[in-house]
C-alpha cells in the first residue's frame, strides 16, 4: 500500500505536490456532530505559513482551505471530510536550471530510483509544502481533543544552536520562532541572520507536550503509543530523530534514576514522558523532534546529474533557512492525529 494514509480509526489520506494545482487531505472516521468550519482549520494553517522571520521563505501562499465534503450546517456528518488547499504563488521556472541535477540532502536521487520519474518543481511530493495537508487534518483532530479537554502544544526548544532556557507557553505566539523563551528568541534571530548571510541553513529541536491525556491509550507490542508518536513525527520530512521523555539520556541513567516513583498523589517525576509499556499513564506526554537543516542552500556543493556525471550546485530561490519554526504546527498536527486515533480506538474496547 502506498504510504499516503495515516491512522486506523481516525484515518487521513493526503495528496498533492508543491507546484501542483492543489494539495489536501481526506479525513475518514471523524465522529458526527462536531462543530467544524473552515475558520477552525484556517487558524492552524495560518500558523504554518511563513512568518516575519529571517528563517522563512519569501514564497507567500494564502493557504486558504476549502471543505468540500463531510459537513452539513456547520457540523461533521460522519462521512469523509475532503479538504483542498490551492497553490497560488508558484514559480516553477526557478527550478529549470537544476531539473537534471540531484540536490544534496533532498529526495531527488531516491525518488528517481524508486519511481523512475520525479517532479523536480519544488520537490513535488517530497516538498515541505506537503505538510499543509497534515496541518489541515490535524486541526480537525485538535477540535476533537479540545472537546475532551486535551491540549497539544509545540514550541521551538532549540534553533541554530540557541536553546530556550525556560518554557513559558504564554509567549510562544509572541515571537516569530514559536520559542517559549523571549530572550532565546532574540538570540535565535541574530544567529539565523548570520547563517542566512553565509548562504547556509540550520536545524533545531521542537518539543511537543500533551496535557490532559487520559491513562490507557496505546496498544500492546507493535502499536505502542510512543512507537506511533515516533512514526508520526519521523514521517515529517525534515525530522531525523525523536525522543520520548528523557529519550537518549535514559541510556546513561541507572534504574533508580530513570524510574518514575509512584505515590497516592501520582508520579513523582516524568522521565517516561507520560507513557509506560506503550500506554499513556495520565501524566504529561513529552515528545521531541530533531529537525535537520534545510537542504537547499546557496553554498556550492558537489553532486551528480541525471547521467551520474559529477557537477556542482548552488541552490537559489525561495527557501526557508530552517524548517523550524514552520514545522512546529506540523508536529502539533501529527501528535494530535495519533492521540485522537488512539482515543477512538480505546473507546471501541472500553467506554468512559
Amino acid at each position: 500500500m502506498a504510504g499516503n494514509i495515516f491512522g486506523q480509526v481516525f484515518r487521513v489520506t493526503t495528496w498533492g505536490e508543491s507546484h501542483g494545482k492543489a494539495l489536501g487531505a481526506v479525513v475518514d472516521g471523524c465522529p458526527p456532530g462536531l462543530l467544524l468550519s473552515e475558520s477552525d482549520i484556517q487558524r492552524d494553517l495560518d500558523r504554518r505559513r511563513p512568518r516575519e522571520a529571517p528563517s522563512s521563505t519569501p514564497r507567500r501562499e494564502p493557504d486558504k482551505v476549502e471543505i468540500l465534503s463531510g459537513t452539513f450546517e456547520g457540523k461533521t456528518t460522519g462521512t469523509p471530510i475532503s479538504l483542498a488547499i490551492y497553490n497560488k504563488d508558484v514559480k516553477s521556472e526557478s527550478y529549470d536550471s537544476i531539473k537534471d541535477v540531484f540536490r544534496p540532502g533532498h529526495g531527488d536521487f531516491t525518488y528517481q530510483e524508486k519511481y523512475g520519474i520525479r517532479d523536480y518543481r519544488g520537490g513535488g511530493r517530497a516538498s515541505g509544502r506537503e505538510t499543509a495537508a497534515r496541518v489541515a487534518a490535524g486541526a480537525i483532530a485538535r477540535k476533537l481533543l479540545e472537546r475532551e479537554k486535551i491540549m497539544v502544544r509545540a514550541y521551538t526548544l532549540e534553533l541554530a544552536g540557541v536553546r530556550a532556557e525556560k518554557v513559558d507557553l504564554n509567549v510562544i505566539d509572541e515571537n516569530p520562532f514559536f520559542a517559549p523563551d523571549l530572550n532565546a528568541a532574540d538570540k535565535m534571530h541574530k544567529r539565523i541572520v548570520e547563517i542566512k548571510e553565509d548562504g547556509d541553513s540550520a536545524g533545531g529541536i521542537v518539543e511537543v507536550v500533551v496535557q490532559g491525556c487520559p491513562a490507557g491509550l496505546g496498544e500492546p507490542v507493535f502499536d505502542k503509543l510512543d512507537a506511533e508518536l515516533a512514526k508520526a513525527v519521523m514521517s515529517i520530512g525534515a525530522v531525523k530523530a525523536v525522543e520520548i521523555g528523557v529519550g537518549l539520556a535514559a541510556a546513561r541513567l541507572l534504574g533508580s534514576e530513570c524510574n518514575d516513583e509512584i505515590t497516592p498523589e501520582g508520579f513523582v517525576t516524568n522521565r517516561s514522558g507520560g507513557i509506560l509499556a506503550g500506554i499513556s499513564n495520565g501524566d504529561e506526554i513529552v515528545v521531541r523532534a530533531a529537525v535537520k537543516p534545510i537542504s537547499s542552500i546557496e553554498k556550492e556543493q558537489r553532486t551528480v546529474d541525471s547521467n551520474m556525471k559529477p557537477t556542482t550546485i548552488s541552490v537559489r530561490g525561495r527557501h526557508d533557512v530552517s524548517a523550524v519554526p514552520r514545522i512546529v504546527p506540523v508536529c502539533e498536527a501529527m501528535v494530535s492525529l495519533v492521540i485522537v486515533d488512539h482515543l477512538l480506538r480505546q473507546r471501541a474496547i472500553k467506554q468512559p
